[in-house]
C-alpha cells in the first residue's frame, strides 16, 4: 500500500509538470504496459494448465479425464463469480460498451481482476471459449480507473479506456495495429475523438511486453504463406460470402442458446452449469480439437497438416482419407459454435473472439479443400485458412479491419492483403444483410443503451433521467374553482399547474398563459371549474424510457412540457428546455 501511495503520488506530481498531451502519452505507456502485462499473464495461466494437463495425459493415461475438466471449470467459474464477484462477472465487450454509454466509461474496479480468474478458469480447464474478450474488458477497467485515480476528463477517461482494450488485443496477438483498430472498430463507435498518439503508443507498449515476455508458443504466428494468384479472386469472394453466412450462423446459434439457458431454463446456476458442461464433455469426445481454445488445432490447419487433428480421437480416421479429413473439419466448424454457446450460457467466462477465429480456420480449411478435391481448382490450402479466419471474424464481430490487420500482422507481412480485404468486406456486407447489428450488441442496441454511430442519439444517451426530472411543482384539484387557481398562481413561481382528480391521479396542466384572461374575468371566477381548463396529453413518458424517446414525443406533440410516469404513479414532469440544455452541456463535456 506504501508503494502504491509512492507510485500515485510520482505520477500526480509528473502530471502537474507535463502538458495534457505529454502526460496523456505517459497515461498511454503505462496503461499499455499494466494491460499487457494482464494479457500476458491469462495468456500464461492457461497455457501452462494445458501444459499440466497434457503432462496428465502422458503419465497417467487418463484421456476420458480430459472430457469432464470443461465442466469442472464452470461449475469452479459459477462458484467463484457467486461467492467473490456478488453474481456480477461483467463479461463481454458489450459490457464495455455499456459503461461508457451509460456510465460515462466508469467501469467498476473488480472489472480489472474478475475477467483474468474467471476465464482463465473456463478457458484453462477446456471450456470452449475465448480469453480476447475478457483480455480487452480487463485492459478498458485498467485504463478507466487509472483515468479517475488521476482525476482525468470524460473525454481523457474514454481514450484511456480505449487504449487498455487496445494494448491488451495487441498483447495477445503481438499485432499493435489490430489492438489500434479493434479500439477504433468496436469500442469507440460513435465517440468523437482526435488523440489517436496515445492510443497507438498503448497499443505498441503491450505488443512490445508480449513480444519480449511470452514465447513462440503462446503467441498466435505463422509464416508459411504462398503468394497471392489474381486467378484465385472469385473464390476468395465467394469464401467471403460463405464467411458472412457462416458468421450469421454462429450469431443466430450463439442467441438461441444463450436465451433458452437465461429465460426458458428455470435451473439453478450449478445445474445449468452441468448441463452445459455435459454437453461439452460430448462435443469434445467426438471433436477432440473443440476443447480450449483451439489454436494448437488452427496451427496445424494453416500449415497444411490436418493430419495433426488426429492425435487424440477416439476413433481411427486413416489419414490418407481426405473426404473423412474434409467432413471432419466441417463438422468442427459447425460444431464449435454449439461448444462455445454452451460454455459462456452455462455459466463459463470468455469471448467470442477466438472461437470466431477457430471456426473461420475450419470452414476456410474446408472450403478449399472441397474445392482442391473436386477438382474445380486447385487453391492454396494454408491462405484460405488465414482468410476464413479474417472473414468469420469480420462478420461475427463487425470489425473488417480488425481482421485483416490481424492476419497481416500475425503472418508477419501483407502479401495476403488483397485477398484479406476482399474477404472481409464481403462477410461483413453479408452478415449485415441478415442482422443489422453484431451478436454482442444487438439487444443494447435496439434498446438504445449503448453508443450507435448516430452521434446525436449518443450524446442524449448521456443524459440521465434524473437530471432533468422536476419533481417539484404546484398542483390543483380538477373540481377547484378558477378563484382557487388564480390563488395558487400568485403563490407559485411556475408558469405550470399540475392538475389532478379528485383519486389523486394526474388530469392533466394548467398554463398560465393560456388561462390569464380567464382567470382575471371576476364573472368567471366563481362559475368555472379548473377541470374545464385544463390541458390534456395522450402522451405518457415512463421513467424507464430513454432520453432519446422522450425528444421524439416532444418533436410529434410540439409540447414544452411532458408528464413521467413509474409504472402509473405521476413523478413529475420533463421540460424541453431543459432537456437541450442537458444536451449543450453534454456536448461540452465530450469536446472538453
Amino acid at each position: 500500500m506504501k508503494f502504491w501511495n509512492q507510485h500515485k503520488f510520482i505520477i500526480r506530481l509528473i502530471h502537474h509538470r507535463l502538458t495534457r498531451n505529454q502526460f496523456l502519452i505517459l497515461s498511454g505507456v503505462l496503461v499499455g504496459l499494466s494491460a499487457g502485462t494482464a494479457a500476458i499473464l491469462l495468456k500464461s495461466m492457461v497455457h501452462y494448465i494445458h501444459v499440466l494437463i497434457n503432462s496428465q495425459l502422458k503419465v497417467f493415461h487418463y484421456p476420458y479425464l480430459n472430457l469432464f475438466l470443461p465442466l469442472t471449470g464452470i461449475l469452479i467459474t459459477v462458484w467463484v463469480i457467486r461467492k467473490f464477484l456478488k453474481g456480477k462477472d461483467g463479461r463481454g465487450v458489450a459490457n464495455i460498451l455499456l459503461d461508457i454509454a451509460q456510465r460515462s466509461g466508469v467501469i467498476p474496479k473488480f472489472k480489472m481482476y474478475s475477467q483474468v480468474i474467471t476465464s482463465a478458469i473456463t478457458v484453462g480447464f477446456g471450456g470452449s471459449s475465448g480469453l480476447e474478450g475478457p483480455i480487452a474488458v480487463t485492459g478498458a477497467a485498467i485504463g478507466s480507473n487509472y483515468a479517475r485515480t488521476y482525476r482525468l476528463t470524460y473525454r481523457e477517461r474514454i481514450l484511456l479506456l480505449a487504449c487498455g482494450a487496445a494494448a491488451g488485443i495487441a498483447a495477445v496477438f503481438n499485432a499493435p495495429i489490430t489492438g489500434l483498430m479493434f479500439a477504433i472498430e468496436v469500442i469507440l463507435v460513435g465517440v468523437v475523438f482526435s488523440d489517436f498518439i496515445p492510443l497507438i503508443i498503448s497499443a505498441v507498449s503491450g505488443a512490445l511486453i508480449s513480444k519480449i515476455i511470452l514465447n513462440d508458443d503462446i503467441l498466435f504466428e505463422f509464416r508459411s504463406l504462398k503468394e497471392f494468384d489474381h486467378s484465385n479472386v472469385p473464390y476468395y469472394i465467394l469464401l467471403g460470402v460463405f464467411s458472412g453466412l457462416v458468421a450469421v450462423y454462429y450469431s443466430r446459434v450463439s442467441r438461441k442458446i444463450e436465451y433458452f439457458f437465461h429465460h426458458q431454463l428455470k435451473w439453478s446456476p450449478y445445474n445449468k452449469a452441468i448441463l452445459g458442461g455435459l454437453i461439452i464433455a460430448l462435443l469434445c469426445f467426438i471433436f477432440p480439437p473443440l476443447f480450449g481454445e483451439g489454436y494448437g488445432a488452427v496451427k496445424f490447419l494453416a500449415s497444411n497438416n490436418p493430419e495433426g487433428l488426429l492425435q487424440g480421437t477416439f476413433f481411427n480416421i486413416p489419414t490418407e482419407n481426405s473426404w473423412m479429413i474434409i467432413l471432419f473439419t466441417g463438422l468442427i466448424f459447425l460444431t464449435k459454435v454449439l461448444a462455445t454457446s454452451f460454455t459462456l450460457a452455462s455459466g463459463g467466462s470468455g469471448g467470442n473472439f477466438a472461437p470466431s477465429l477457430f471456426t473461420g480456420a475450419f470452414m476456410g480449411f474446408f472450403f478449399a479443400s472441397l474445392f482442391n478435391k473436386m477438382g474445380i481448382h486447385t487453391l492454396p490450402v494454408n491462405n484460405f485458412t488465414l482468410v476464413g479466419m479474417c472473414g468469420v471474424l469480420s462478420g461475427v464481430m463487425y470489425a473488417p479491419l480488425t481482421g485483416i490487420f490481424l492476419i497481416a500482422e500475425i503472418t508477419g507481412g501483407y502479401e495476403l492483403m488483397i485477398p484479406l480485404m476482399l474477404v472481409a468486406t464481403s462477410a461483413y456486407v453479408i452478415a449485415k444483410v441478415f442482422e443489422p447489428h453484431s451478436m454482442d450488441v444487438k439487444d443494447l442496441i435496439e434498446d438504445k443503451k449503448i453508443f450507435t454511430e448516430n452521434y446525436d442519439e449518443n450524446i442524449l444517451g448521456l443524459i440521465k433521467i434524473h437530471e432533468i426530472l422536476e419533481t417539484e411543482y404546484d398542483e390543483i384539484s380538477t373540481d377547484s374553482k378558477l378563484i382557487d387557481l388564480l390563488a395558487v398562481f400568485k403563490n407559485s413561481d411556475h408558469q405550470l399547474i399540475i392538475c389532478k382528480d379528485k383519486h389523486q391521479k394526474f388530469a392533466g396542466f394548467i398554463w398560465f398563459d393560456k388561462v390569464k384572461k380567464v382567470l382575471l374575468d371576476t364573472d368567471l371566477q366563481n362559475k368555472l371549474t379548473v377541470e374545464e381548463l385544463v390541458s390534456k396529453t395522450s402522451v405518457k413518458l415512463n421513467i424507464e424510457d430513454n432520453i432519446s424517446e422522450m425528444v421524439d414525443y416532444f418533436d410529434k406533440t410540439d409540447m414544452v412540457y411532458l408528464p413521467v410516469f413509474d409504472k402509473e404513479v405521476f413523478i413529475g414532469v420533463i421540460s424541453k428546455t431543459k432537456l437541450l440544455a442537458a444536451y449543450r452541456n453534454k456536448l461540452r463535456l465530450t469536446l472538453s
